[in-house]
């Protein structure tokens, strides 16, 4: 399953990398991931279909991931699931407006994170939403 996580930080994205490991659980596909720093980069992966799942930086410049996920749900059709990952706790509701299916806080939890991804992973296997391609 393709799994895009997007950030300008190159120490953002390994550390949700990590998280991510091969697999988030053991119950959902292998996990291929898919990085990408800059948000023209996204929006041409979107357009091309290219996720199944995405992990986003809410904290990533000079678009923030919140602002990102609230144009994807609105401009892209069958939009993957968003994990997004945000600045702290408080931010939560900036979430919800921004359309985020889950979401998690800084600093990253690798068990957390894995767990929120594992279940929006499970979701779009359950949707039968075919495979993205790149």
């Amino acid at each position: 399953m393709k799994v895009v996580v997007y950030s300008h930080d190159a120490d953002t994205r390994a550390r949700i990398r990590f998280a991510i490991g091969k697999r988030p659980a053991p119950d959902v596909p292998e996990a291929e991931i898919i990085e990408v720093a800059t948000h023209p980069a996204l929006i041409r992966l979107l357009d091309a279909g290219g996720a199944d799942v995405m992990v986003l930086d809410g904290e990533a410049q000079p678009a923030g991931g919140m602002g990102v996920c609230r144009q994807a749900k609105d401009e892209v059709f069958d939009c993957p699931p968003v994990l997004l990952v945000i600045g702290r706790a408080d931010d939560g509701w900036l979430a919800t407006w921004s359309g985020a299916d889950a979401v998690v806080s800084h600093p990253i939890d690798p068990a957390a994170l894995a767990g929120e991804l594992a279940g929006l992973m499970r979701r779009r296997a359950a949707a039968g939403a075919p495979p993205a391609f790149a």
